[in-house]
């Protein structure tokens, strides 16, 4: 029997989803797969990694959406998620950017309390049913622009942004996963200002495919 691939899950919003920036709210265009960072990170890693991307526009942290539905918290989706992809080797856990919406009224501490709250419950989810527990990459994503057709959504949501990754950085340490900071490749889109143009897709890939080898090459 050959070997099997490494299972790696990718757990984000829209901009895992591979969502195109937005110039109105009735865009709503994907990238194709191997346009997405998503696809072009598979393609990197290669054949002895299977990628599931599990990508929802609009998925928070911990919290049900009042407009766009319960289903939108990251926390309720992971019992699923964990329970169809087991076993798991590796997750990348990027999300935040939507708790930045006006509607949420959350600053950057508590977005980094619901993504601590994220790593917890997938090690308990796999814990205690004895099932492996993954490696976690935590994704800081980039500071919003506040910009464009999604301006008013995130109202007050770019400085929330910018002090967000510094805080994922301290939570990663703490609890000892890997970390990334988005800030550090990419950049979010001028025309929607939460989106990821093209070419930071292919930046994004490659930075998180340097640490998965870094980690599980050495």
């Amino acid at each position: 029997m050959s070997e099997q691939p490494s299972i790696l899950v990718c757990f984000g919003d829209s901009n895992t989803h591979g969502s195109a920036p937005m110039r109105n709210f009735d865009d709503i265009r994907r990238f194709g797969l191997n346009e997405r960072w998503t696809g072009l990170l598979a393609a990197d890693l290669g054949p002895g990694w299977r990628v599931y991307e599990e990508g929802l526009p609009g998925r928070t942290t911990v919290h049900p959406d009042p407009i766009e539905g319960s289903h939108m918290s990251g926390l309720a989706a992971l019992p699923i998620v964990i329970g169809s992809h087991s076993p798991i080797d590796a997750m990348v856990i990027m999300l935040g950017t939507n708790d930045l919406k006006a509607r949420f009224s959350v600053g950057a501490s508590d977005i980094a309390a619901g993504v601590e709250c994220l790593v917890r419950s997938i090690r308990t989810l796999c814990e205690v049913p004895g099932r492996t527990v993954p490696r976690i990459f935590v994704v800081a994503p980039p500071p919003i622009l506040e910009i464009g057709c999604l301006a008013d959504i995130f109202t007050g949501g770019r400085a929330k942004s910018e002090a967000l990754g510094p805080m994922l950085r301290r939570m990663a340490e703490r609890l000892q996963v890997e970390f990334i900071d988005a800030t550090d490749h990419i950049r979010s889109s001028e025309i929607d200002g939460i989106h990821f143009d093209l070419d930071q897709h292919r930046i994004l890939a490659g930075a998180i495919g340097d640490g998965m080898r870094n980690l599980f090459e050495h």
